[in-house]
């Protein structure tokens, strides 16, 4: 008889389903976790809006999975068994995944961009399970211990605090810089705090339109806010910066209308890092960056070490993300108090965790 365990399946555009799925086997290089706190990520919301786009729709290429999958990409869990061959890890240890697929054999893996893999993927996304559901079979690579001091539920914060540090880590800032930071949803909190963590920048400026988050950027270390609707973002900027301008903007709204004014807001050769995920093309006159040798440079999830340094600013006290947990819910909820409530109040909502071991 096969063991079967809960689990919420994505199916297609707003079609979640909390299924009896078969519990997935464990095999060599592999450990068998048990989540405990899932992250709703905005990636989610938009494959539930407008999917299948991330999710295949064919076997993919590693994972040889396809719609429909278990969701759940932000997670923490326990560890409940471990493959043949794993030494790192034991069952009882409390841990958070990264997500990331990838093949090892393509060349930008050979060089360890593991995180622009051309096969890439993730768990929760592409295949290999997901956080939402009982257990999940995950590859020993992806696991990060957890701390003493750093909770369950802050686990499942890790991987989004994780996009905003690899984000500065790869941008030229430095310490004594002003930055512009486009939108005050997760990641633009977790850029914020990245930048907070590290105690270097000059000037933090956030431009948001929403009240709750911009009091949420304040909390976390923004020192001006601008409200794009009633300000001028570039003069502002300008103002703020010596006449020139922030040496970095931060790109995490995706927004035609802020790229246009991130583009004027930074100072000759500063750079303009995109963070966010664009549901449309967007334009761009490269003339804005060429006559003022500005950069615009793409930034893409995280890479290896970026996990271990979040998990480090926490536990050290640099960084205390518990304020960005804005609702708690049970896997019989995720549709509707979580990807709904997503939808109907996003205002006031920053990340939803799904408490998995509540059935």
């Amino acid at each position: 008889m096969v063991s079967t365990m809960k689990a919420v399946r994505f199916h297609g555009q707003k079609d979640l389903r909390l299924e009896d799925i078969p519990v997935p086997t464990l095999k060599k290089g592999f450990v068998k976790v048990r989540p405990a706190w899932v992250g709703i990520c905005g990636s989610d919301l938009h494959e539930y809006l407008g999917g299948p786009t991330l999710t295949p729709t064919t076997p993919h290429p590693i994972t040889g999975d396809q719609v429909p999958l278990v969701f759940g990409h932000e997670f923490s869990g326990v560890i409940e068994e471990v493959g043949e061959g794993i030494t790192k890890f034991k069952p009882g240890e409390r841990v958070c995944v990264q997500p990331i697929i990838y093949d090892g054999t393509c060349g930008a893996c050979k060089e360890g961009l593991i995180n622009c893999c051309y096969s890439n993927g993730f768990i929760g996304l592409s295949g290999w399970g997901g956080g939402l559901s009982e257990h999940c079979v995950v590859p020993e690579y992806s696991l990060y211990k957890l701390p003493e001091n750093v909770s369950l539920e802050v686990g499942a914060l890790i991987e989004p605090l994780s996009v905003g540090w690899h984000a500065v880590n790869l941008s030229s800032f430095k310490a004594g810089d002003s930055v512009l930071v486009l939108g005050g949803g997760p990641i633009g909190l977790a850029v914020i705090q990245a930048l907070v963590a590290r105690g270097k920048a000059e000037k933090i400026i956030v431009s948001e339109v929403s009240s709750q988050r911009k009091a949420y950027a304040r909390q976390f270390g923004a020192t001006h806010i601008i409200d794009p609707l009633v300000e001028n973002v570039r003069q502002r900027c300008q103002e703020l910066c010596e006449g020139q301008g922030v040496h970095v903007v931060f790109d995490c709204a995706g927004v035609q209308a802020g790229l246009d004014e991130a583009v004027h807001a930074v100072r000759a050769r500063g750079t303009i890092v995109n963070v966010a995920i664009w549901e449309k093309p967007c334009t761009i006159n490269p003339n804005v960056l060429v006559f003022k040798e500005r950069k615009y440079l793409g930034v893409a999830t995280y890479m290896e070490g970026d996990f271990q340094q979040v998990l480090d600013a926490i536990s050290e006290g640099r960084m205390s993300p518990e304020r960005m947990i804005t609702k708690k819910i049970r896997l019989d909820q995720v549709e509707e108090e979580g990807f709904q409530a997503l939808i109907r109040d996003k205002e006031n909502q920053v990340k939803v965790l799904v408490e998995v071991d509540s059935l």
